[in-house]
């Protein structure tokens, strides 16, 4: 029990819970058999045939109830939607001598008939009712009125942002379109999974607690195993055991994960967040890119039943064939400056001129990578293939195969974000090491978010991975591209949030 002290509101519903069980009432019976959802009746009722909906059964939480003397109308909301009941005094004495302890929230359920009232409106007419779940804590209900002009009026919407998130369960009950968001996150990633698993394609499962942590540039989450008395650390990618088990013989893998980063949050940041990764022996980059466009396309036609979205003024098209471009040439076109091959200090004047902010100290990997978010990624609006970026900033992806210093990499933007990282992954046991070696120096240097060095996984690579090709898509941010929300924590049932005091 809550240590806080009741309200008014509380501790009238804790005395009414008292007094119905003091009539035998049970408040939280076991079970309850349903025979419909809300939008399954309000979807096929037929006026010419009612008795197809003769014998129904519906529970839900009463979202607003009218008592009018001997009868009572209620409201109830489920996962499908709300449908409104009927209530007699005269057919249900027992359940209507305790209709006045029922509250906005209470759950119960009803047996009855499906009939439309005098005013039009789909209802079941109840044959008997159950009290299912006494809610001992009001919810926030808004009030709605009409104003002279025909326009509805919201008062006291559940809208606090901070508040919604921290009691999510609250804001799925009072805000039904924040229900449709999360179901449409699922259809995403069903849909996602049904494509991989239609190709042959394995889904696996790779250790969250890792000794070593990689296939990332992040900063780790670290904890205790107190049995074994070492540190372990929460994994900021899968990319390195996924490639483990290419090395061991699977052709395709691939893993929806929890991934963690210690790092800072934003509208497109959360330190727990989700991402795909797959793994397919034998193909190269643009194999993948050709797989990504056909991906995006199916997850559209199921999810959205569109291959078109609006944000804002832009209409971004699935349908059409994406934009590949290499990451120089979208320098070129968007701050008139050939950036390739130019050393440290180079990129820093070029910065300087260019007003970018920099800090003094950056490596020339920083400065180009801030270079292009602040100059170039918010032109990316329609779907592009950013390409072949330099070998410094993709230690684990393949040289390139005609341009000396490149890798054979792709970043897919949309409405100037990063949705997906693809490499043609490198196999080549003496580069990779030579470039994880280099990662360790630098973050010998200081640089806390340069990668480790594994030796277990130098040794997989030694032992022989066939060519392959390597994607990571970011399901948040793809869910809030599809469901058109503005920041990440409308996409997380439950947000990373500080403590309440």
């Amino acid at each position: 029990m809550s240590s806080q002290p009741r309200n008014d509101q509380e501790q009238r519903r804790f005395e009414e819970l008292h007094e119905l069980r003091s009539k035998g009432i049970n408040p939280y019976p076991h079970t309850f058999e349903r025979s419909h959802g809300s939008s399954d009746i309000l979807s096929h009722f037929s006026d010419e045939h009612p008795e197809q909906f003769s014998n129904v059964s519906v529970a839900g939480r009463i979202m607003a109830i009218r008592k009018m003397g001997k009868a009572t109308f209620a409201t109830l909301q489920d996962q499908q939607g709300r449908i409104q009941i009927y209530v007699k005094q005269d057919e249900l004495p027992a359940f209507y001598e305790c209709i006045n302890l029922l509250d906005i929230g209470d759950i119960i359920g009803i047996r009855g008939y499906v009939f439309r009232t005098r005013m039009g409106e789909i209802s079941v007419h109840a044959t008997e009712a159950s009290l299912l779940t006494k809610s001992v804590r009001p919810i926030p209900i808004a009030k709605e009125e009409t104003d002279a002009d025909g326009n509805k009026i919201v008062y006291d919407a559940f809208s606090d942002k901070e508040l919604r998130y921290r009691k999510r369960y609250v804001d799925l009950i009072v805000n039904p379109t924040i229900r449709q968001v999360f179901e449409k996150r699922s259809h995403i990633i069903s849909a996602m999974r049904r494509y991989f698993d239609d190709h042959g394609w394995m889904e696996v499962e790779t250790p969250i607690l890792q000794p070593l942590y990689g296939g990332a540039s992040a900063r780790p989450f670290i904890t205790h195993h107190n049995a074994l008395d070492f540190d372990l650390y929460l994994r900021i990618a899968i990319e390195l055991y996924l490639k483990r088990l290419i090395v061991g013989g699977f052709e395709g893998v691939y893993e929806i994960s929890k991934n963690f980063r210690n790092e800072g949050m934003d509208r497109t940041h959360n330190p727990e967040f989700t991402m795909m990764e797959i793994y397919i022996a034998y193909k190269d980059y643009f194999w993948m890119m050709d797989m990504v466009e056909d991906l995006f396309r199916v997850i559209a036609d199921k999810a959205l039943e569109s291959r078109e979205i609006t944000i804002g003024d832009h209409v971004i098209s699935f349908d059409k064939p994406f934009r590949r471009a290499t990451m120089f040439d979208l320098f070129l076109e968007h701050t008139g400056m050939n950036l390739r091959g130019l050393n440290r200090a180079e990129l820093l004047q070029a910065a300087r001129s260019l007003q970018v902010d920099v800090a003094t100290d950056a490596t020339a990997m920083k400065i180009l990578d801030e270079i292009f978010s602040q100059k170039v990624e918010h032109h990316l609006i329609q779907p592009t293939f950013v390409m072949d970026y330099p070998v410094e900033m993709s230690p684990l992806a393949k040289a390139h195969r005609s341009e000396e210093g490149l890798v054979e990499r792709f970043e897919l933007f949309i409405n100037g974000y990063e949705f997906a990282n693809c490499f043609t992954e490198l196999n080549d046991p003496i580069d990779q090491r030579q470039r994880l070696e280099e990662q360790a120096r630098d973050r010998a240097g200081g640089d806390l978010e340069a990668m480790v060095l594994d030796e277990d996984f130098l040794q997989a690579i030694e032992v022989g991975m066939p060519p392959t090709a390597g994607l990571g898509i970011g399901i948040d941010r793809l869910v809030m591209l599809l469901t058109g929300q503005d920041s990440i924590r409308d996409v997380l049932f439950f947000p990373t949030m500080r403590p309440e005091v």
